[in-house]
């Protein structure tokens, strides 16, 4: 990965090459967005512009053939990327990441409505082989609210997913500036991210109170699970950077991570609410702010 970073700062051209050429591959356009974000997070906006606005062309060209997600990705990327080289913390970034989400679902609702609404029609009509027994005990009116979450749901899962994956591209991105410029950066960067208590807790009310409030709203509910979930990843890397777990955590994190995401994300969620009330890193942490630093190698 790193060779792959040095090919892309080494001038214009070889930039504009990795950023293009990935975006006009579907399997690769978070790889482009994290290309783009190098660029503007070492070059800034005046330099990156020239190699941004190639990479518009191949998003756009997937826009017009009903594919949306590259060119959303991309801009969502940079525009996080935007807020983290203006000097904001991966805590903000994050917490920004939700109204990014919301974008995404809005995106999502006027360009994949039929093929979303012909699916949450399916899944309404399989509810109650789904949930068996308990789908004959709901109401008239309870069967009705639940079948008009669907659709909600499942635009709030599409746009969750792109709002990681314009985080994850963010982080490939601010990583590789940390390895070419400043060794360890990221990593301080990334260990330090705990969402302060009251943010914390409106992402938890807007998760389990907001479909109360309409429909519509269901949709927060994984939007607003995101930031939470990478907090909780945080958390678990602090703690083995401080030696007060083993690296075997880690591992363990990413393979169930892969096979057992329905269980492991929630737990995520919920380590990092705690984690707003107790900070587990900073009971019996050094004080001597060694963890401190930003990963852009430029001070």
């Amino acid at each position: 990965m790193r060779a792959l970073a040095d090919f892309i700062m080494r001038g214009r051209v070889q930039a504009t090459l990795v950023v293009v050429g990935c975006a006009a591959m579907p399997l690769l356009f978070w790889l482009s967005a994290a290309a783009g974000s190098l660029v503007f997070l070492r070059r800034g906006f005046s330099d990156a512009s020239g190699v941004l606005a190639w990479a518009l062309v191949p998003a756009l060209a997937w826009w017009f053939f009903g594919d949306p997600r590259i060119l959303m990705v991309l801009a969502g990327t940079l525009g996080l990327a935007a807020f983290l080289r203006a000097g904001q913390s991966w805590n903000r970034v994050l917490l920004i990441s939700t109204a990014l989400g919301v974008v995404y679902g809005v995106v999502l609702g006027s360009v994949f409505r039929e093929p979303v609404e012909a699916l949450a029609q399916a899944l309404e009509k399989a509810l109650p082989q789904m949930l068996d027994g308990l789908y004959q005990q709901l109401t008239v009116e309870e069967r009705a609210h639940l079948g008009s979450l669907i659709a909600p749901v499942l635009y709030g899962l599409i746009a969750a997913l792109l709002q990681a994956v314009s985080l994850l591209a963010l982080m490939l991105g601010r990583y590789w500036q940390a390895v070419l410029y400043n060794p360890g950066g990221f990593g301080r960067e990334f260990r330090a991210v705990r969402l302060p208590l009251v943010p914390a807790l409106v992402l938890l009310a807007c998760m389990l109170i907001g479909p109360n409030f309409g429909a519509g709203l269901a949709m927060l509910t994984p939007i607003c699970s995101v930031p939470l979930m990478f907090a909780g990843v945080a958390l678990l890397h602090g703690l083995v950077a401080q030696g007060r777990l083993a690296r075997f955590w880690l591992v363990g994190l990413y393979v169930t991570l892969l096979l057992f995401m329905q269980l492991i994300y929630p737990l995520l969620v919920v380590l990092a609410i705690v984690d707003s009330l107790i900070d587990f890193r900073g009971r019996g942490a050094p004080k001597n702010g060694a963890d401190n630093g930003s990963a852009n190698g430029e001070g």
